[in-house]
């Protein structure tokens, strides 16, 4: 039977020939790779320096104004607004457009990082600033960098990998921590069963959704945000440099 097995068993990489999956580019591409992406760092620095604090909804490209989710994502949008904080997101249809669409409407202000994809993902027309990136790493450093708080919508796979990008950076102090909520008990049930589960097996602490809020009550998320940022910190004002061509 083994003998078998060997016999048509096919080598994926045929013996005694090099061959390399195509993995590693030239020296001249990923040189050209590594100055676009220092030059969007740089764009998204200088075209986000002066936005003001922010606090970042993340949540699904999907849902339509009709939506509960929608609906509610706008209220956030509004409520962030009377706190005098920017709103940012992810500058694109669904949960993004709801709470720029509610600070734009409440007299705040809103801010989008929106990303290239071949499907989707379109700017909304609820922005008062805004960058298009090429990478997704590019757009999450921005998106996180700006903000205080962190406002987790129910989404997909892309709003999934926010929250826990987001939650791994303030469980190992990479970040400082900043309040994240995560809103929608009954979406994100299944989810903290198995962080739960997570938690059975010793693979995180016992204390790290500690970190994290979860809620269906806006009231609570708001005053939770307001709370933590009153007692743990202060906001300055940045400067302009005349010097660095940064209009006053």
């Amino acid at each position: 039977m083994e003998e078998t097995i060997k016999q048509t068993a096919e080598h994926l990489i045929p013996q005694k020939k090099h061959v390399f999956l195509d993995g590693p580019k030239s020296r001249g591409y990923e040189f050209l790779f590594a100055w676009r992406v220092f030059r969007q760092f740089i764009k998204g620095f200088r075209t986000l320096h002066f936005v003001g604090p922010c606090i970042t909804v993340f949540g699904s490209a999907r849902f339509k104004e009709d939506n509960p989710h929608y609906i509610n994502a706008r209220e956030f949008g509004k409520r962030i607004a009377q706190l005098g904080f920017t709103t940012m997101t992810g500058g694109g249809p669904g949960i993004m457009e709801a709470a720029n669409r509610g600070a734009f409407e409440n007299g705040g202000q809103s801010v989008g990082c929106n990303i290239q994809l071949p499907f989707e993902q379109h700017e909304n027309p609820y922005l008062h600033k805004s960058m298009t990136f090429e990478h997704f790493f590019v757009r999450k450093v921005l998106l996180v960098k700006y903000s205080y708080a962190f406002i987790i919508m129910p989404g997909g796979f892309g709003t999934m990998d926010e929250f826990f990008e987001t939650l791994t950076l303030v469980q190992t102090n990479t970040i400082t921590q900043f309040p994240i909520v995560l809103f929608g008990k009954e979406f994100y049930a299944p989810l903290l069963k198995t962080i739960k589960h997570m938690e059975e097996n010793g693979t995180i602490s016992p204390g790290d959704m500690n970190l994290v809020l979860v809620t269906d009550d806006i009231d609570e998320a708001i005053d939770h945000i307001k709370y933590y940022i009153s007692s743990n910190y202060k906001i300055k004002p940045r400067k302009r440099f005349w010097w660095l061509f940064e209009r006053r």
